[in-house]
C-alpha cells in the first residue's frame, strides 16, 4: 500500500513528551510503548547552557568581601556541579586562587554560560564580547536598567539588540541568578544553596528568592530548579515553563509573579505544560485599583487583577494567595492524584476538628460528599452506636487503629466522594503511629482520588506524621488548612477539565464585512472615538447578534413618521458621536404612546449638551422587558489585550457587580463556563417555576461576540447593555462602541493574548476526480470527526506515522485527542482536509497535517496522516505544500520530519517538494530551509 504518513516528533500524538509523576495524564505510556522513542525525538533543550553548563565564566569576579562578583564565584567553585569556572577581571591575573582572564575573548575554552556582575553601563560592551566569543547564555545580575528610568531603558535596548544579533540568550537583568540543586550548580549570589527536590521555582523578585530559600531550608522543601527571572529582557515565563515541563526532575512548577510580561508566551507554555505538571502562581498586586477613566461599564468593571485570574483559568494555572498555599499545593499535587470534583469525605475521631474542616471546605468552594445508603448501612455494622451517621464521619474519641482501617475500607468503595481527609486528635487512647500504618496499607485503594491527613499535635504525633509523608500521603497540622488545600486541588482539576472539554460546533452566519470595515474606517478618518448607537447595532447585526429595530431620525417630523411605521409605543434615544451614557443625561425617553409624546421627547433630547452633541434621535419599538437584563462587553487590558465581560446588566450593573471575565476567542464550552461564574446564571437556567432561557443560543451569541472582538482590533471597548434574555428571544436593546485613537498604527493595536482561529489558512481544493475538499486549520470542535478519521487508518499508516502501532482505543482516547484538536496556533498549526457531502451534510476528515514549533528555535517539525482510501491521489502533496506555505507565512527558517526508511512514498513526496534527506541513527531526516 502506498502511504503518505510521516512522523515529526511532536506530530499528531503529543505536543511535548513530559515525563512526570503519577499526577500527569501519562500520555507517554498511553501513546508511546517505547519511551526511548520520545527521548530520541526530543533531545534539544535551548536553555541547557543555563541549567547544565560545562564551562562558566564570571565577568566581574573579584576578591572584595561582600561583593556580588566574589559571592557568585565562590558559590560556583564551592558547589558540586563539576564544570570549569573562569574568572574574568580586566587587571587581576587570578581571583580566589583561580587563573583569571582580562576579557571573555581571552578564555581558552568555549564558554557555555557567562555571569555578568559589573555596573550596568559596561554591560552592552560585554554582551558584544560574549557574542563574538560564541557564548550560548548570559545571566545579567547587574541592576540599573529600565527600573532607573530612560537612560537604563536605553542600556537595556542596546543589550537586547546585541544579544539578538548574536543569537545569545539572556536571563535577567537585575536578578539573583539560578540554582540547580540536583546537579549542584549555584550561579547566584545567595548566601546558601537550596535543597534538592522536585519543585521548579521561578521568581520575579530576587529579594523574595532569598526569603523563600531561608523558609525552604527550615521547612525542608527541595527544588529541582531555583530561578530568579529578573526583568525578563529575553528569557521569560514561557521559556522557563517549557524547560521545566521537559525536565524529568521537576514534578511541579511554582511561580512568584509581579508582571506577566509576554502574555502570549506565558499562556502558550502554561496551557501545554499544565496538562502534565501543576503550575501554581502567587501574583502580587491583587488589590491594584481598576482603571478610573472608562467610557463603558465594561471598562470600569474589568480590573486588571481579575483579568489575570481569567487568564490563569484559561491556561490551567492555579492561583493561590499565600506562600504556604503555594508550596502546599506543589507538594500535594506531586504526591496525590487530582480530584474529579469538589466533594470531600472527612473521617475524624473528634467532632470539633471535623466541623472546622467542614466550615473551611464550604467557605473555599468545596462540598461535603453525601454518604451513600450502602456506606451508612455498612458503617453501622462496624462503628459504635453513637457514630455521627453523616459526613463528617465522627468515629469517636476512643477510635482504635483498626476502627480507622475498617472505616477506610468502606469509604474507598463509595463513589460519591472525590477525596478523603483523615483527622486524628491525640486523645488518651489514640495510637498515632499505628493509625498511620492503617492509612499506609490502604494507599492503593485511593489511586484515583487524593488522600489527605491531619495528625493534630506536635511531638506525640510526629512519628505517625513522618510515616504518612513517606507514603506520599500529604499531611497538614490543621484540618481547616487541609480542607482548603483539597478545594484548591479541585479548582485546579476543574480548570483543566474546562480547557479540554469538547465544545459544540459554532454556527457563525455568513456575512459581508465590507460595510463594517467601511464604517470603522470612516469613523477613524473623522477622528471619532465613539460610534453612535445606530452604528454599533449595525456592527452587531453583521455578526448575527440580534438587535432591536433602530431607525435614525434627524427631524421631529421624521421621528413621528418612523414611530408610526414601527408602531406605538416607541422609544427615542439620543443619536450622538460624543455623549457616552445617554441615560445619565436624559437622552432616553421610554414608552412614548403617540405623536404628541414623540414630538415632546424629540425636543427634550435635542436640548441636551452643546451644539454638535445631538445629531438626531433613534426611534425604536418599546420592548416589553420580560426576562433578564444581561451585560456583554469587551475592553482592553494593558497586559492581556481584549477581555470579555458577561454578567447581570441594566442600570444597576455597577451596583450588583455580578460579572465574570474571560479572554477571547471563546468556543461554546468556554462561553458556558464564563456564564456559570455569575449569579445570574442560576436564574437563566430557570428558577421558581420559570423555564430556562435558550442557553445554547446564548453560548453561540457569546462565541460570535468574541469573534467580533478579535476581528476588529480598532475597537477599544464594546458593550451590549442590556442584552435582554428570555425564553422567547435574545435581543440587544442598547450598544456602545469606543474606538482606539486614529493615530495608532494598525500593527500597534492591542492583540488578543490567545491567538484566534487562523482563517487565512482556509482554502478550497479538489481531488483529481473533481471531489471538492476544504483544507483548513483544525479546531476543538473537530474531535468527533478525528475519532471517525482514525477508524479509517490501516496499521501500516499508523506505523509509518508514529513509528510503532497504537490500538484504536488508545488513539481515540479523549486525553490524547486534546493534544490533537485543542492546539495553540502560536505554537502549532494543524490542517485538516474536510469533505462535506452535499446530499447528507455529513462531514468527513480525509487527512491531517501538522507543524509544531521547536522550543527556542525558529523551526518546526511536521507530521501527516491520510485516510487510506485517499492515499496516492495528491492530497498528501497538497497538505505538505500548504504546510510549507504556512511555514513561510509564519517566518520559520526550517521545517523537518523523521521518516522510516521503508516509507518510500513519503521520501518521494519530500524530494518532489524540495526537501533534503539525510540519514540519522537509522532513520531518515527530511528538512527544507525556508
Amino acid at each position: 500500500m502506498t502511504s503518505f504518513n510521516v512522523s515529526g516528533y511532536m506530530g499528531e500524538t503529543e505536543t511535548i513528551p513530559h515525563k512526570t509523576d503519577q499526577n500527569s495524564l501519562q500520555l507517554d505510556q498511553l501513546l508511546c510503548p517505547d519511551p526511548a522513542h520520545d527521548i530520541l525525538r526530543y533531545d534539544y533543550q535551548p536553555l541547557s547552557p543555563f541549567f547544565a553548563p560545562q564551562t562558566v565564566a564570571v565577568i566581574g569576579a573579584t576578591e572584595r568581601p561582600g561583593s556580588v562578583g566574589r559571592t557568585v564565584l565562590w558559590n560556583l567553585i564551592s558547589s558540586s556541579f563539576g564544570g570549569t569556572v573562569f574568572p574574568v577581571h580586566p587587571t587581576r591575573t587570578n581571583v580566589l586562587g583561580i587563573k583569571a582572564y582580562p576579557t571573555i575573548g581571552h578564555v581558552p575554552e568555549q564558554v557555555d554560560l557567562a555571569i555578568i556582575a559589573i555596573p550596568a553601563q559596561g554591560v552592552p560592551a560585554v554582551i558584544e564580547q560574549c557574542g563574538i566569543a560564541g557564548v550560548a547564555g548570559v545571566i545579567i545580575l547587574s541592576a540599573g536598567f529600565r527600573e532607573v528610568g530612560e537612560a537604563g531603558a536605553a542600556l537595556e535596548a542596546a543589550v537586547l539588540a546585541t544579544a539578538r544579533r548574536h543569537q545569545l540568550r539572556v536571563l535577567g537583568p537585575n536578578c539573583l541568578g539560578l540554582m540547580c540543586p540536583i546537579s549542584g550548580l549555584n550561579a547566584t549570589f545567595a548566601g546558601t544553596m537550596a535543597n534538592p527536590g522536585s519543585v521548579g521555582f521561578i521568581s520575579q523578585s530576587g529579594a523574595l528568592c532569598t526569603s523563600i530559600l531561608d523558609w525552604s531550608l527550615r521547612e525542608n522543601v527541595g527544588f529541582s530548579a531555583f530561578v530568579s527571572i529578573g526583568s525578563m529582557l529575553d528569557i521569560d515565563w514561557g521559556d522557563l515553563i517549557y524547560y521545566l515541563g521537559d525536565d524529568p526532575a521537576t514534578h511541579s512548577i511554582v511561580i512568584y509573579m509581579e508582571t506577566i510580561g509576554n502574555a502570549r508566551s506565558f499562556l502558550s507554555a502554561a496551557r501545554e505544560v499544565a496538562l502534565s505538571k501543576p503550575i501554581i502562581v502567587i501574583k502580587s498586586g491583587r488589590t491594584q485599583l481598576a482603571a478610573q477613566a472608562a467610557a463603558s461599564h465594561t471598562g470600569a468593571m474589568a480590573g486588571s487583577d481579575e483579568v489575570l485570574d481569567a487568564a490563569f483559568r484559561r491556561c490551567g494555572v492555579l492561583r493561590v494567595n499565600t506562600i504556604d498555599e503555594l508550596f502546599n499545593l506543589a507538594e500535594v499535587l506531586g504526591k496525590q492524584p487530582r480530584p474529579r470534583g469538589k466533594r470531600l469525605t472527612i473521617l475524624t475521631n473528634a467532632g470539633g476538628p471535623g466541623v472546622l474542616a467542614t466550615d473551611a471546605l464550604i467557605r473555599s468552594g468545596g462540598e461535603l460528599a453525601s454518604l451513600s445508603a450502602e456506606t451508612v448501612e455498612t458503617l453501622d455494622t462496624l462503628l459504635p452506636d453513637h457514630w455521627s451517621r453523616q459526613n463528617p464521619i465522627d468515629i469517636l474519641g476512643d477510635a482504635t487503629p483498626e476502627r480507622y482501617g475498617a472505616a477506610l475500607d468502606v469509604l474507598a468503595q463509595d463513589r460519591n466522594s472525590d477525596g478523603l481527609l483523615v483527622i486524628l486528635t491525640p486523645q488518651a487512647m489514640t495510637q498515632p503511629a499505628e493509625t498511620a500504618a492503617q492509612l499506609q496499607s490502604r494507599v492503593g485503594h485511593w489511586k484515583d482520588r487524593p488522600l489527605l491527613a491531619s495528625w493534630m499535635g506536635t511531638d506525640v504525633v510526629a512519628t505517625g506524621e513522618a510515616q504518612l509523608n513517606q507514603s506520599s500521603i500529604f499531611t497538614l497540622p490543621y484540618p481547616d488548612a487541609a480542607a482548603q488545600v483539597f478545594t484548591l486541588m479541585a479548582r485546579y482539576s476543574d480548570n483543566l477539565h474546562a480547557l479540554y472539554e469538547t465544545p459544540s460546533l459554532t454556527t457563525t452566519p455568513t456575512f459581508d464585512t465590507t460595510p463594517i470595515s467601511e464604517l470603522l474606517t470612516r469613523a477613524r478618518a473623522e477622528h471619532r472615538l465613539l460610534l453612535s448607537e445606530w452604528e454599533s447595532k449595525a456592527l452587531l447585526n453583521a455578526y448575527g447578534i440580534p438587535t432591536v429595530t433602530t431607525k435614525l431620525a434627524t427631524s421631529v417630523d421624521e421621528a413621528v413618521t418612523l414611530a408610526e411605521q414601527i408602531g406605538y409605543p416607541v422609544v427615542l434615544k439620543l443619536h450622538s458621536h460624543t455623549i457616552t451614557h445617554k441615560t445619565d443625561v436624559g437622552g432616553v425617553q421610554l414608552n412614548l404612546p403617540d405623536e404628541m409624546a414623540v414630538r415632546t421627547a424629540y425636543r427634550l433630547i435635542m436640548a441636551i449638551g452643546q451644539p454638535g452633541d445631538c445629531l438626531g434621535v433613534t426611534v425604536q419599538p418599546m420592548v416589553l422587558r420580560t426576562g433578564y437584563e444581561l451585560i456583554l462587553g469587551s475592553s482592553v487590558d494593558e497586559q492581556l489585550g481584549p477581555v470579555l465581560l458577561f454578567g447581570s446588566g441594566g442600570q444597576l450593573v455597577e451596583v450588583y457587580c455580578d460579572r465574570a471575565l474571560g479572554l477571547p476567542p471563546l468556543n461554546t464550552t468556554l462561553a458556558r463556563r464564563l456564564m456559570e461564574k455569575t449569579q445570574i446564571y442560576k436564574a437563566l437556567k430557570g428558577v421558581r417555576g420559570q423555564p430556562s432561557i435558550d442557553l445554547a443560543a446564548l453560548e453561540q451569541l457569546l462565541v460570535r461576540f468574541s469573534q467580533l472582538v478579535v476581528a476588529y482590533p480598532e475597537i477599544k471597548e464594546i458593550e451590549i447593555n442590556p442584552l435582554l434574555a428570555s425564553t422567547e428571544q435574545l435581543l440587544a436593546l442598547d450598544a456602545r462602541v469606543v474606538l482606539h485613537e486614529s493615530d495608532i498604527p494598525e500593527d500597534q493595536l492591542p492583540k488578543p493574548a490567545i491567538r484566534p482561529y487562523p482563517k487565512q489558512y482556509i482554502k478550497p481544493w479538489a481531488l483529481p476526480d473533481g471531489m471538492g475538499v476544504t483544507i483548513r486549520p483544525i479546531s476543538p470542535e473537530d474531535e468527533p470527526l478525528i475519532v471517525d478519521f482514525h477508524k479509517t487508518l490501516s496499521e501500516e499508516s499508523i506505523y509509518f506515522r508514529y513509528f510503532h502501532l497504537i490500538n484504536l482505543k488508545a488513539r481515540v482516547a479523549h486525553e490524547r485527542l486534546t493534544r490533537i484538536c485543542f492546539i495553540d496556533y502560536d505554537r502549532e498549526m494543524a490542517l485538516v482536509a474536510e469533505y462535506h457531502a452535499p446530499a447528507t451534510q455529513q462531514r468527513t476528515i480525509l487527512g491531517v497535517a501538522r507543524l509544531s514549533r521547536l522550543h527556542g528555535l525558529n523551526e518546526a517539525e511536521f507530521g501527516m496522516l491520510i485516510n487510506d482510501q485517499y492515499q496516492g491521489r495528491g492530497l498528501g502533496t497538497e497538505l505538505l505544500r500548504s504546510l510549507i506555505n504556512i511555514g513561510q507565512a509564519e517566518e520559520l527558517t526550517r521545517i523537518s520530519a523523521d521518516i522510516l526508511p521503508e516509507n518510500q512514498a513519503m521520501q518521494h513526496l519530500c524530494k518532489k517538494l524540495g526537501f533534503t534527506l539525510q540519514r540519522d541513527q537509522g532513520e531518515l531526516r527530511a528538512y527544507l530551509d525556508l
